[in-house]
Formats: C-alpha cells, sequence, structure tokens
C-alpha cells in the first residue's frame, strides 16, 4: 500500500491510496474459504460448495467491502500518524471509472487543513469584568417581598390601591384564556381606572394592548407575549373571583428564624446582608458567563485567518442524510462559520496551555455537584462510597459526561482567561447592568 498527499494550498491537500492485490487478498480469500464452509446452496452439500461458485457468487461483494474497510483504516492510521488536524472528514473525489474487476486501486481524497493562526491574549481594547452588587434599592424591595410571602392575606370587599385580583384573562377568538393573580399595581393606569371600585363577582372588559407596565407581566398574566398582546389588540373579560390584601409580616424573629433557621439573622441589618450575599453570588454566575461570552466575541473578532470554505460548503453538502443544493450548503456554511473559527480558537487556547481534561476531574467534578445537591436536601456529610456509587451511574451515561465535559471546560476557560486576558472590572447594580449588557 502507498498513501502520498500532496498540498494544493495551506488549507487544502488531496491524499491518495494506493492498494495492491497483496495488501487485501489474503483477508478475502479466507473470507470466501469460510463461506464456503457454510454456504447452503441448492445441489451441493454443506461445505462441498466448489470455489469458483463461491467466488462467483460472493467475491465481488467480499473484495468491495474487505478493500473499503481497508481504506477507511489506512486514512485513518496515516492522518493521525502524520498528525494532520482536519476539519471535517476526508472527502472522497469521484471516482466513476473506478474497475472493481483489476487487482490494484487508487482513490484520492481531499482535505480541508485546519489554518495556522497566532493567538493574541492582549486584546487591543480593554474586557469589561462585572461585578455586580446589590445596592440599597434592590435589598429593600427584596426584603418588601419577603414580607409580602409570609405575611397574611385578608379578603377585601372592593379593589383598591395594593390589593390583587384572582380571576381568568378571556377571549377565544384571541385565544386567551389565562388563570392568574395579579397586583392591581402592575396595571398601566387606564386599565387600573377600570378596575378600582370593582367588587367580586364583577366583570372587567379591558385591551390587552397597553395593560401591564412592564414587558413580563404580559407573558405572566396573558400567556401572551408584549408583542403578540399589542398585535391582537384584542378585548379580554376577567370576571373576579377573589380580592386579597397581603398584610406584610414583620421583621421579627419569627420571620428571621422561618427563614435562615434559629438565632442565625436576628436583625433587619443581619437579613439584608445575608440577602446581599446570597445574591452577589447568583450575580458572580452571570457576570462570569458574560465575561465568557466577551472574551469569545473579541477573541474572534480579532483573530484573524483563513478557512478552506470551497472544501467545507462541499463537504456539508455531501455529508448528511440528504444532500443539500448548493445554495443550502453555503447558508449552512455561513451559519455555522462563526462557531467553527471559535472551535479552532478555543482547541489552540487548550492545547497550548495544556487545559485538557482528565476522566478524574470529571469525577471529581462530578462528585462536587452531587455533594452540593445533598447538601440541599439536609445531607451535609455524605460517605465518599456514597459518591463513588452515584458518580459512577452518571458518568456511565456519554450524554452526561459530554455535558460535566463543557460545564468543566468552561469553568477552566473562564480561570484562565481571568488570569490572562486585560480586563477592567466594573462595579454595577443589575438594573445597570441589564441596561450595558442586553440594551
Amino acid at each position: 500500500m502507498n498513501i502520498t498527499r500532496e498540498n494544493k494550498d495551506e488549507l487544502n491537500a488531496v491524499v491518495t491510496v494506493e492498494i495492491a492485490k497483496d495488501d487485501y487478498n489474503e483477508k478475502v480469500q479466507k473470507i470466501l474459504k469460510d463461506y464456503r464452509k457454510s454456504a447452503n446452496i441448492p445441489g451441493f452439500r454443506k461445505g462441498h460448495v466448489p470455489m469458483g461458485l463461491v467466488k462467483k457468487q460472493y467475491g465481488k461483494a467480499v473484495l468491495v467491502e474487505e478493500v473499503n474497510k481497508l481504506l477507511q483504516s489506512s486514512l485513518q492510521k496515516y492522518l493521525t500518524e502524520e498528525k494532520l488536524e482536519v476539519l471535517g472528514n476526508p472527502l472522497p473525489k469521484d471516482q466513476q471509472d473506478l474497475n472493481w474487476d483489476s487487482e490494484d486501486y487508487k482513490f484520492e481524497f481531499e482535505l480541508g487543513l485546519a489554518p495556522k493562526f497566532e493567538l493574541d491574549l492582549s486584546p487591543k481594547k480593554e474586557i469589561t469584568a462585572y461585578k455586580i452588587v446589590a445596592d440599597d434599592k434592590m435589598l429593600d424591595n427584596q426584603v418588601k417581598t419577603i414580607q409580602k410571602q409570609y405575611g397574611k392575606i385578608k379578603s377585601q370587599d372592593e379593589v383598591a390601591e395594593g390589593v390583587e385580583i384572582t380571576g381568568s384573562f378571556i377571549n377565544e377568538d384571541a385565544e386567551v384564556n389565562k388563570h392568574t393573580t395579579f397586583e392591581i399595581s402592575k396595571l398601566a393606569d387606564a386599565p387600573k381606572k377600570e378596575f378600582i371600585g370593582k367588587k367580586e363577582g364583577d366583570t372587567v372588559t379591558i385591551n390587552t394592548k397597553g395593560l401591564f407596565t412592564e414587558d413580563a407581566n404580559y407573558f405572566a398574566h396573558l400567556g401572551l407575549k408584549k408583542e403578540e398582546a399589542e398585535e391582537k389588540n384584542a378585548d379580554v373579560t376577567l370576571k373576579i373571583e377573589e380580592i386579597n390584601l397581603r398584610e406584610p409580616a414583620e421583621l421579627n424573629k419569627e420571620l428571621f428564624d422561618k427563614l435562615y433557621g434559629e438565632d442565625a439573622v436576628k436583625s433587619e441589618e443581619e437579613l439584608k446582608a445575608k440577602i446581599k450575599e446570597e445574591a452577589e453570588a447568583q450575580f458572580e454566575q452571570q457576570s462570569d458567563q458574560q465575561l465568557l461570552n466577551d472574551v469569545t466575541e473579541t477573541l474572534l473578532e480579532e483573530t484573524k485567518f483563513d478557512l478552506p470554505s470551497e472544501f467545507l460548503t462541499r463537504w456539508i453538502q455531501r455529508s448528511g442524510e440528504k444532500e443539500l443544493t448548493e445554495e443550502e450548503a453555503k447558508a449552512e456554511f455561513e451559519r455555522s462559520e462563526k462557531g467553527l473559527r471559535y472551535q479552532l480558537i478555543e482547541g489552540k487556547i487548550i492545547a497550548d496551555n495544556e487545559l485538557q481534561i482528565t476522566f478524574e476531574e470529571i469525577k471529581s467534578y462530578a462528585k462536587e455537584m452531587i455533594k452540593a445537591q445533598m447538601a440541599q436536601y439536609g445531607q451535609a456529610d455524605p460517605e465518599e462510597k456514597q459518591l463513588d456509587d452515584i458518580a459512577a451511574r452518571i458518568l456511565s451515561n456519554q450524554d452526561e459526561v459530554k455535558r460535566l465535559s463543557e460545564q468543566l471546560m468552561n469553568k477552566k476557560l473562564l480561570e484562565f482567561f481571568k488570569e490572562k486576558v486585560n480586563t477592567k472590572t466594573k462595579e454595577v447594580s443589575f438594573d445597570d447592568f441589564v441596561k450595558e449588557v442586553y440594551n
């Protein structure tokens, strides 16, 4: 067997695999002999079928199968030994003149080669690393929410400021049928006036457009996005089932103990400190994810390299269950190009900085997650054997292994970026973070 490579340019190559009779003949003959022993052909005793008849009936199929097996294994071995980084899979060139009646064969494959490029982890523009803090406004609102949640509910005779209304918004033609409870304060001024003074059993008809003050309330209470509610511009009716007023719970020992356990919190100041600690721990996950996103976007923007675009388009066109048209393949390549570029950048970061993940690291990571979950249910100190057994069950699922690997790699990359990438820390409230990042 002879394998040669011709580099067309830095990103494209053609590999030629030449297979001679000596490379496959011994295996083919052995298989045909085994067929002869087991072949069940009318007119012949089992094991006594003439070899010529076996070859005539099975020879071509066995030859094609064995040559293709040899071709694939040899090509894969060659790519591994030559340490070739290929994109997609080798693409066989059309060989309509291939003659399976000859004894020697030649196959050609197109390769798309991964580009060589340099990475600069000192981006031209500083990347913002957000530190999200729970400000006084958020803490006050959270305390009020807790007081409402644990407060007493008192039935009211009529709708007034501060009450909650329970009922169902209905319009069959607009496909609205949503049972809900909402605070009167969530309504915009004009629709709010329609409810004020109403009693249990009264029906109010109101338009979906401009109904609530905040976008999220449309889905929560109508089952529609704000845009859908405005587009439908429909009149919905609501029959008032309940009118209630929540009397806030007192900030006292009973409430503090209910929230955090006996004597863990002893004052409003300590309650706010606890809320701040918990909120900022959650915010850290959001700011970390945003940092990862921003570093990713910056690396994509500033790291320039070419791809074997024509090869990849042809590979996409031919690699699926159904062959795509050239236009469909080009569109699919354009959709996936950004992801492919980041895969190459990420792969280089991992390889150059030895960030590869071992199975032991995945196992350890899985056990830490299991411990954290068990702690939520009061099992603060599980035995090591119990952790090992649960981890073994999880890691027997390849999908779970893949998911944990991706999480762990993101964690490693985040730690690496925090250490190596030039960032500036910016302290913001959660509201300001949302405005800066999502608006």
